[in-house]
């Protein structure tokens, strides 16, 4: 009887072990999943940064070419 009681003890506390284990996973599972969500976000945004500012740097180059074209042109 008491072989029983220890059997029954050692399964609860195995499943127990069990659960907990497979909850980490999902947990780790969810911050995995969240963390390429945000990185599938992140990137379409951080390119489409990067060609406003280039388009705004060659406007600004294209602005001060001309603006240095004109004042040499009517010396």
């Amino acid at each position: 009887m008491t072989n029983e009681t220890s059997n029954d003890v050692t399964n609860a506390i195995n499943s127990i072990s069990e659960s907990i284990g497979k909850i980490g996973l999902m947990q780790m599972d969810m911050i995995t999943s969240g963390i390429k969500s945000a990185t599938s976000a992140f990137e379409p945004l951080a390119k489409a940064s990067i060609e406003i500012a280039q388009n705004a740097l060659n406007a600004l180059n294209q602005a001060v070419q001309d603006l240095s074209a004109s004042i040499t042109e009517k010396k």
